[in-house]
């Protein structure tokens, strides 16, 4: 028995000569007991070079003349390339000759100054039957038996200007008689055209209609649409990278994805098939790697609950609510009804429990239509006020997740909005189809893009979890934190499925974004040359726009501008990773706002490099607290800039030029009088407490100050340093006394009973922090548990390595959320 393979090629497919010779020779090396039906659309952008023309013509605009020339050109082009020189002249005169009839229409429709649904109909016909004749010549050039016939005589339309429906009993009796007689084995069919008393194009994508009314007629084997796309994809590749192809898929899924957005086949071209349990095969003509979908009768049980995400951005929101509405039997297939003779396609029905109210969701550009149907449907009962006015909300999207196993199934509801709560997308309607295969979300549409990025992630791409990045601060810290990104990415990917990547940079001069990621090893580069002056105002609007899903802000600075910016992240469900103490060691009022705001927004906000650089000080602190430990004391050398400075100088060297040395060595601020001050170690003590439950402020630390008052009172770094070397013999009869003693120099904090204390002090052998080298930290937490001996952390404490290091385990941590 010979086996009928119906194949649809698409104006998507059709670019140029060489998809045409690439369709003959996809046709010579199919088997010879196969008889192919082909359905040919227009060439790629023909049709719209078309309807352009008919717009211009009737604007009395003569560029389109100009369009006509080169469609033409494009037409002769591709025949030139295609063709020999025997076969050449005449295929060109054909062109000709519907060039005119061409040019005919247009000059008709710019001297009446009008474009008719029929003339517009009459263009379109143009681009079909050419590309369709030239696919049937080509194939003669191959030695294959074909007959080119004229769709328009065998499937018949029910026609009205504009909207053409087709006859299937009739179509259906043509296309059996003429198959039954037809012994060639290809046939070639224009596409997009139906007959009556009139050339009638069906709508777009009426070809794949047309394909699919072929199919079942035949009872055909296979449907196969050839396009620029390799088939289904998961979601829209345009908004998602990580999309890819749905091998198997059912029609009712199919159907679902297509009513959502899924533009890459339509209802009509299945519901033809169904019933003849016909399978559709779409794939890419251009793409050697065998991607395709095929759609069909799954009895094959999937272990994904979701096939796919698609959704519609322009949605609007319309409701009606009033007690007139509870009890009444009718009222909506009244208002759904209505909607449905004016033409307005309800897209979502919401779920509600009410009676109260009633909610649908159309296309947005119907808004303006649907409320005037509405307030003239019921004018009697707004009027009575038994109904309130007609509410409409605009800016919406519609999300759906579809597939066939989500009946079946737990937990696809809870993943869904734990998701897009987890990224502070407020879902505004909900909705579940009978038949179980799709969950539909209503957001707003600014969060279109993240959203089907975020479910996409959750359903599909287990492997790796992308973090997306906002970078302010590119000195020490900074550039060491990117090269470690950079380093560890191997890892990360390979261990923690995680994937990092930098979407925005910025100094104190410039600022730079590439929502694709910035290339690290080059980021010096963009800056110099791509980038733009910084503002933080922009750098946090543009961040805002973006608007991408896991994102994180990580401040690597020491500025008070920014630190008092961070709840404007949080807000926006945005996480804040930062290594400046500033935020934290405020207000006590903005620390807890801070810490409200990350749990309220479900954002983390870690600042583990405030105190101790990379060193688990404050992760520890939490732990035995939440585990229900009681502190007593905190005893601490938190500045590893003051622990080198105070352990080199007993060393010998003049106070300053210790100072100049761990400046130059990076363990110190840019300005050395912020360590020396004490105030850093203030700061640090006061996160400690009041991650302990204080509510202390920082005026409220008492400070021993070792530096004398006039150095306070500098008026720059190197004036600074003059009133050091100043103060040089006030400063080795402290060394003097403490080397005596057998003593060394600690700036010690300490919290305890409420209260907390830094200053210099003069430590003896027997005591822990005797023994710390270098820049090294220490902190003894005496607690409930700890009261013998304290729980030691001990370890670098300053330098720009081991604090980037701090900085990427918060952004590790936060990823986990």
């Amino acid at each position: 028995m010979v086996k009928v393979k119906v194949l649809h090629f698409r104006s998507s497919s059709l670019v140029e000569s060489e998809s045409f010779k690439k369709i003959c020779t996809f046709l010579k090396k199919n088997p010879k007991n196969i008889k192919y039906v082909i359905i040919i659309s227009a060439l790629y952008h023909i049709t719209d070079d078309l309807i352009k023309c008919g717009k211009l013509a009737s604007k009395k605009n003569k560029d389109y003349k100009k369009i006509l020339k080169l469609i033409e050109y494009k037409h002769i082009n591709i025949i030139n390339e295609l063709f020999n020189l025997k076969n050449k002249s005449c295929i060109i005169s054909n062109l000709k000759k519907n060039i005119n009839k061409l040019e005919n229409i247009c000059d008709g429709i710019f001297k009446v100054e009008k474009l008719s649904i029929f003339s517009l109909e009459n263009l379109i016909s143009f681009g079909v039957l050419n590309s369709s004749y030239l696919i049937a010549e080509k194939i003669k050039e191959f030695d294959l038996k074909v007959k080119f016939k004229d769709s328009r005589k065998l499937i018949l339309t029910d026609y009205e200007y504009g909207c053409s429906k087709i006859d299937l009993k009739k179509s259906y009796y043509n296309l059996i008689k003429f198959f039954k007689k037809e012994k060639s084995q290809y046939i070639i069919f224009p596409g997009i055209i139906a007959f009556s008393s009139e050339i009638t194009p069906l709508e777009r994508g009426g070809a794949d209609y047309i394909a699919g009314i072929v199919a079942s007629s035949l009872k055909a084997d296979l449907l196969e649409i050839c396009t620029n796309v390799n088939g289904i994809m998961t979601a829209n590749p345009k908004l998602v990278s990580q999309a890819y192809t749905i091998r198997n898929i059912s029609y009712e899924e199919a159907m679902e994805l297509s009513h959502f957005g899924a533009k890459i086949i339509s209802p009509t071209t299945i519901q033809p098939v169904i019933e003849k349990n016909i399978t559709i095969k779409i794939k890419s003509l251009f793409e050697k790697k065998k991607k395709e979908t095929y759609i069909e009768r799954i009895n094959v049980f999937k272990t994904k609950p979701v096939t796919g995400i698609y959704g519609i951005k322009q949605i609007s929101l319309i409701t009606l609510e009033g007690s007139g509405i509870v009890g009444i039997t009718g009222f909506s297939k009244r208002l759904l009804k209505k909607l449905s003779e004016e033409k307005i396609n309800v897209i979502f029905i919401p779920q509600s429990s009410s009676e109260y109210s009633i909610a649908v969701g159309i296309h947005e550009k119907d808004f303006l239509k649907a409320k005037l149907v509405i307030d003239n449907e019921f004018y009697i009962e707004i009027s009575n006020k038994k109904i309130k006015p007609i509410s409409i909300e605009r800016d919406f999207c519609i999300i759906a997740l579809v597939g066939e196993q989500m009946k079946n199934m737990h937990g696809t509801s809870v993943k869904l909005f734990s998701a897009l709560g987890k990224n502070r997308i407020n879902i505004r309607a909900i909705a579940q189809g009978y038949t179980e295969k799709n969950i539909s979300v209503v957001i707003n549409k600014t969060d279109f893009k993240k959203a089907i990025n975020i479910l996409h992630e959750e359903f599909f791409e287990k492997k790796n979890k992308q973090i997306n990045l906002f970078l302010i601060g590119l000195g020490k810290v900074g550039s060491n934190l990117l090269d470690q990104i950079y380093k560890q990415k191997n890892y990360l990917k390979k261990e923690l499925k995680l994937k990092l990547r930098v979407i925005g940079l910025a100094n104190s001069k410039k600022m730079i974004f590439k929502k694709d990621g910035i290339d690290i090893k080059k980021y010096k580069y963009y800056l110099d040359k791509m980038s733009y002056e910084m503002d933080l105002k922009k750098f946090m609007e543009i961040m805002y726009e973006i608007n991408f899903r896991n994102s994180l802000f990580v401040d690597n600075t020491a500025n008070i501008k920014i630190a008092m910016i961070y709840e404007n992240f949080l807000k926006k469900g945005i996480g804040v990773i930062t290594c400046n103490k500033i935020a934290c060691s405020s207000t006590y009022d903005y620390y807890k706002k801070l810490k409200e705001l990350s749990i309220n927004f479900n954002a983390p906000f870690l600042f583990e490099t405030n105190v101790g650089a990379s060193l688990p000080v404050i992760s520890t602190l939490n732990d035995l607290i939440n585990s229900g430990d009681k502190i007593y004391k905190i005893e601490a050398v938190l500045s590893g800039s003051l622990n080198f400075i105070f352990n080199k100088f007993l060393e010998k060297q003049t106070f300053v030029e210790v100072v100049k040395e761990a400046q130059n060595s990076g363990y110190t601020e840019p300005d050395p009088r912020l360590d020396l001050s004490g105030i850093d170690v203030m700061r640090k003590i006061l996160i400690l407490a009041r991650e302990c439950g204080s509510n202390l402020e920082l005026e409220n630390i008492y400070k021993k100050n070792f530096l004398p008052e006039e150095c306070f009172n500098s008026t720059s770094i190197d004036h600074f340093y003059n009133l050091l070397k100043k103060y040089n013999n006030y400063f080795n009869e402290i060394r003097e006394k403490t080397v005596k003693k057998g003593n060394k120099l600690r700036f010690i904090a300490k919290y305890e009973n409420g209260n907390a204390y830094v200053g210099l002090q003069s430590i003896k052998v027997d005591h822990p922090f005797f023994n710390l080298e270098g820049k090294d930290n220490m902190v003894l937490y005496n607690t409930q548990r700890y009261s013998e001996q304290p729980l030691i952390i001990k370890g670098a404490g300053a330098g720009a390595e081991v604090t980037a290091s701090g900085v990427l385990s918060d952004i590790i941590k936060a990823s986990k959320y």
